[in-house]
């Protein structure tokens, strides 16, 4: 070998480990920043609260006579507790991170159970509960006790007094439950639309058409799909399915099922091309046994050939999943952008990763849970994909 093929070779050899050596070094960059903003906000609070914070605003009757209620032993030294209200208090941080008092017990004989609803007299269902956040008590004689004083503060403020003009409490707020759900909804109704539609006209161009310029036109037509940019899908969601879904169902706007069929749309040549790919790998020697054996090409398909493809498939459908789950630019337009508690598919919505665009959006953008939503993304998708492997394994194994 001459010195200058050598030399071109090791250039190419350099060429490519730089690459790979920056692609790897920008992904890890990546990761690292989103783990490092976000990794202090990861906690079952956030996934399992609402996240729009609920106030309340407590007023009672001035008490002449109060009862002491003994501290309950399940209690630690960190719960402050009130004998006289029968209440405990405990310093924690919410999910953004800030300081915050916590209620960790209430007694069922506590003269706080006798408040009214200061913005609704007639609410007789109020009440604070465990896990509410206390945000300030108002006293007629003194300041007010701030949740910025502490929990000790607040209790021993408390125990002076026999009344308060206003207590405002809340619930923990912050958390993503709707959004999760939400992702979840959109993920089982995609996937119900676009897979047995993109799987069965896979099967039709693979293994039923004619290979002539109609279906190649077809085939040119779905890799062209691939490319078109996600945005005009939403466009077209808003234009067809979001007034298909007004008329037909109980929606009114936007909502999650014209936004899962407008991701049905968009998945459905990936999943075609995935699985096509994964039909073709099949031996063409399982046909010929089949046939010979006297199956039909019906029964050869989805028999012999169809399972053998099934890797191939679940990993179509893995790609699926994850495109369904990173996808923003067109639920803005067919699923909404309104952070929702309560869920129904009907109904506007947000996704995870529309829930991060809408924080970016906040002035300031809210970088911290952000990152603490992206993290729990990567989650979901490593967890599927890892799953997705031991299903196929499996059933290689089997096979």
């Amino acid at each position: 070998m001459s010195n200058k093929r050598k030399t071109v070779d090791r250039l190419l050899q350099i060429i490519t480990y730089s690459a790979a050596l920056v692609a790897v070094l920008i992904l890890s960059l990546i990761v690292i920043y989103i783990v490092k903003n976000g990794y202090s906000l990861i906690n079952i609070k956030l996934i399992t609260n609402n996240y729009h914070t609920q106030y309340y605003n407590g007023g009672i009757e001035k008490i002449d006579n109060f009862n002491l209620i003994p501290k309950p032993e399940n209690l630690d030294d960190t719960d402050y507790y009130s004998e006289k209200w029968g209440i405990a208090f405990k310093d924690d941080v919410n999910i953004e991170g800030k300081p915050t008092i916590i209620v960790t017990y209430v007694d069922r004989n506590s003269p706080l159970k006798q408040m009214y609803d200061k913005n609704n007299p007639d609410n007789h269902d109020f009440k604070i509960e465990v896990n509410n956040i206390v945000v300030s008590i108002t006293f007629y004689d003194k300041d007010s006790a701030l949740s910025i004083h502490g929990a000790q503060h607040m209790i021993n403020q408390l125990d002076e007094s026999a009344e308060f003009r206003e207590i405002v409490f809340s619930s923990l707020g912050g958390g993503i439950r709707g959004s999760l759900i939400t992702t979840l909804y959109t993920i089982g109704l995609t996937l119900l639309f676009a897979l047995p539609i993109g799987i069965f006209t896979a099967i039709y161009l693979n293994e039923f058409a004619k290979k002539n310029k109609i279906t190649n036109t077809i085939r040119s037509m779905i890799e062209t799909l691939t490319g078109v940019p996600s945005i005009i899908f939403g466009l077209m969601g808003l234009a067809v399915f979001v007034p298909i879904t007004i008329k037909y169902t109980p929606a009114n706007s936007a909502n999650i099922l014209s936004g899962s069929l407008t991701l049905a749309v968009i998945l459905l040549p990936v999943i075609i091309r995935s699985t096509e790919e994964s039909l073709k790998v099949v031996p063409d020697s399982f046909r010929r046994a089949s046939l010979a054996l006297g199956a039909n090409n019906t029964q050869t398909t989805f028999k012999v050939v169809l399972p053998s493809a099934l890797p191939g498939i679940l990993t179509a459908t893995l790609l699926a999943i994850g495109r369904v789950i990173g996808e923003s630019a067109a639920l803005i337009f067919a699923i909404g952008t309104a952070i929702k508690d309560e869920i129904s598919i009907f109904g506007k919505s947000t996704t995870l990763a529309v829930h991060i665009w809408a924080l970016m959006t906040d002035e300031p953008a809210n970088i911290e849970l952000a990152c603490a939503i992206s993290i729990i993304i990567l989650l979901i998708v490593l967890i599927l994909n890892l799953s997705i492997k031991l299903i196929s394994k499996t059933y290689l194994k089997k096979a």
